[in-house]
């Protein structure tokens, strides 16, 4: 009895845990911001959005009124050159699919940040998508990983 005890204390904090949004078809998994070195004017947001629908969506925007300004972006390496473009027309989500911003070279981009962002914090924003409207979602500032998708001095 005490050992059943024991693992249902356990895995109490688990549903704490969880970080995902929801909208109709569309589940939104791990809202993150990769925490700033001091002085930084920007930082890097991702996240995956599942598409379990039969019709597709597009995120459009991400808003914030904890920043003064939330891009998407794409980043690529053509002949040993990095280039970053913003998306302005949003990133399909295709029906039945996961789409992850953060995946070849994809991100929201916090800019004008005023000040540093540190592991623990949680910035509320807004998803903006075409079909499934406006989601409210926390990205939780996190630290900071060898991840190669993770690596955005260079902004």
């Amino acid at each position: 009895m005490h050992r059943l005890f024991a693992i249902f204390l356990l895995l109490l904090p688990l549903p704490a845990l969880a970080h995902d949004f929801k909208a109709g078809d569309l589940v939104i998994d791990h809202p993150k911001i990769v925490e700033t070195p001091p002085g930084a004017k920007v930082a890097a947001g991702y996240l995956t959005v599942v598409n379990s629908g039969s019709v597709d969506d597009r995120l459009v925007a991400i808003e914030s009124t904890a920043v003064p300004r939330v891009e998407m972006h794409a980043s690529k390496i053509v002949d040993g050159v990095a280039s970053m473009k913003q998306m302005t027309d949003g990133f399909a989500v295709p029906a039945g699919k996961t789409v992850g911003l953060g995946e070849d070279g994809t991100h929201a981009m916090f800019m004008d940040l005023d000040r540093q962002l540190k592991a623990g914090e949680k910035i509320d924003a807004v998803l903006v998508f075409e079909k499934a409207g406006r989601v409210n979602v926390v990205f939780n500032v996190e630290k900071r990983s060898a991840k190669k998708n993770e690596s955005h001095e260079q902004h």
